[in-house]
């Protein structure tokens, strides 16, 4: 499977490592790798994450880290990364 990071999702990402990094910079970095990283391990079987609570479509899932949710779809051969939230509600 193909991992596709949506604007949405790099804007909101870009924007919480920005803020990480006003405190710590390595910090930032280790929280990008380690999310970047947990993303990656999705594309072995994506369905083992929960049905998104924020849409009501089985093949859209969330993904949680170090309490943020990252929303993702599900497509034929691609895996879409739309969404990044910690206490939103809505994750776009």
């Amino acid at each position: 499977m193909k991992i596709v990071y949506k604007e949405s999702f790099i804007n909101r990402l870009e924007n919480q490592l920005d803020y990480i990094s006003l405190d710590s910079p390595s910090r930032a970095r280790k929280f990008n790798y380690e999310l970047i990283k947990r993303i990656a391990k999705a594309k072995r079987n994506p369905m083992q994450f929960r049905k998104s609570v924020y849409f009501d479509d089985p093949n859209i899932r969330d993904l949680i880290f170090m309490g943020y949710t990252i929303v993702f779809r599900i497509n034929q051969n691609t895996i879409e990364v739309f969404g990044f939230v910690k206490f939103q509600k809505f994750p776009f």
